[in-house]
């Protein structure tokens, strides 16, 4: 695999998809466990806990969602609650009001338009407040089993690394690569993708020595290569 002076791959079409599908099955073997991060008790909960997962961790998130979720269980109760308490719960995640907000704007929106139940359509979910095909994908794909591949930061990274998609739109890069993986398997390719980038394809120093689909990826060779100091990168 060589780059050519756009950036682009000099690969066929055939050739990048299946390296693509090399790469999802090289992941699935790496990261077996792969799933959504977000603790969620139905698709109520997991569309609220994504746009709270905005600018900070889904550890973070997942330490602030169950009181969350114990004060105000369902849309109609957060849709109606006093913001000054909901911005308390959700001061520890940072953007606090801007977050109280979009999960309250997107309650009223569940209330008023869908009878407090979330849409399990694509072009349903992207009109309410704040949700758009990110995590319109996260919902679709784990709480209604409907396949999405969802572009957070760590997918967009690593589909540039790896040469699959090199737009910076999140909207085309989610395109060319529902062309590149079986619809089947787009809901897991990306966790499985959001789980490498986390671990082993970190944003600042890569652990490329220890990279499963090192002989897959372009980008081989842009963080640490020696074996030993990569696994001491790698995250647990």
């Amino acid at each position: 695999m060589s780059r050519t002076a756009t950036g682009t791959l000099d690969e066929t079409a055939l050739a990048r998809t299946r390296r693509a599908r090399r790469i999802n099955r090289a992941l699935a073997q790496r990261y077996p466990d792969a799933h959504c991060e977000l603790d969620f008790a139905g698709p109520f909960e997991l569309l609220v806990a994504t746009v709270l997962s905005a600018q900070t961790t889904d550890v973070r998130v997942n330490l602030t969602t169950p009181e969350l979720f114990s004060r105000f269980a369902g849309p109609a109760a957060l849709a109606s609650a006093d913001p000054a308490e909901l911005e308390q719960v959700l001061r520890p995640l940072g953007f606090f009001r801007a977050k109280t907000r979009a999960v309250q704007g997107l309650s009223v929106a569940l209330v008023e338009r869908f009878d407090g139940r979330v849409p399990g359509r694509l072009a349903d979910l992207v009109t309410l407040p704040g949700v758009g095909r990110k995590t319109a994908n996260v919902v679709l794909g784990n709480a209604f089993g409907v396949p999405g591949i969802t572009v957070d930061t760590h997918v967009h990274r690593l589909a540039g690394r790896l040469g699959l998609a090199l737009a910076d739109d999140p909207a085309v890069v989610e395109s060319e690569l529902g062309a590149l993986i079986e619809r089947a398997e787009w809901t897991m390719f990306s966790h499985r993708m959001i789980f490498h980038g986390r671990r082993t394809c970190m944003a600042r120093r890569p652990a490329c020595g220890a990279c499963p689909i090192a002989a897959l990826c372009p980008s081989h060779g842009i963080g640490e290569l020696d074996p030993v100091k990569a696994a001491a990168l790698v995250k647990a």
